[in-house]
């Protein structure tokens, strides 16, 4: 408003806010809209400082959400390695603001879910000393494990979410290590319930074992 009222010659107390722009009571004609401002204020050189703000909120409503996931995996009988072939990840976004941006975070999810299922894992000695504190030892998911992913966006807006969008980061995550063991169970028979599933606990799910842990 200090930088409107410059800007028209009026008082503070003369100005009002309205439609996107400060306008002199009672003049229509006479009015600066806040894009103006913010360029007067925030581009290089600027004539005035930026404007600063303060301001707090609460989430007390949030938008649920809702995904699918379906995995195809070959489980080799012998060593219990197992190699998703296939990933479909089904997720009510409300609405993509960007598409790409947001099958980025849901293909992100997926790969961070297979990494707990079949590869990630704080392993520690007889004396409680971590055996996995570092990369070096700490398995992650590479490329050439990371099986073909499809996306399948399904758009339900929300009125909860600005444009009708919701949250889309966590929800890909967290399906992904039931839906491994859910595949392993439906190709071998085998349901494992300990993270992660690496070759050795699927052998011994195979062989009718409870494995190691």
């Amino acid at each position: 408003m200090a930088i409107a009222a410059q800007q028209l010659e009026a008082s503070v107390d003369d100005l009002e806010l309205s439609d996107g722009a400060v306008r002199v009571k009672g003049v229509p004609t006479s009015s600066i809209t806040l894009k103006q401002i913010a360029q007067m204020s925030m581009s290089f050189g600027a004539k005035y400082e930026p404007v600063l703000g303060r301001g707090s909120t609460a989430t007390t409503l949030g938008a649920p959400g809702f995904a699918a996931h379906l995995a195809e995996v070959d489980v080799d009988d012998a060593t219990g390695e197992t190699r998703i072939v296939n990933y479909v990840a089904a997720q009510d976004v409300g609405f993509a603001i960007n598409p790409a941006l947001v099958e980025g975070q849901i293909y992100g999810g997926v790969v961070q879910g297979i990494g707990w299922a079949l590869y990630e894992g704080l392993e520690f000695d007889n004396e409680g000393q971590l055996l996995t504190a570092s990369l070096m030892d700490y398995a992650l998911p590479k490329e050439h494990v990371t099986p073909n992913i499809e996306i399948v966006l399904v758009e339900v807006p929300s009125e909860l979410g600005a444009y009708g969008s919701k949250g889309v980061g966590e929800p890909p995550a967290i399906p992904g290590p039931a839906t491994v063991a859910n595949a392993i169970r439906d190709a071998t028979g085998a349901r494992i319930t300990n993270l992660p599933m690496r070759p050795q606990e699927v052998v011994a799910a195979l062989n009718g074992s409870n494995g190691t842990h």
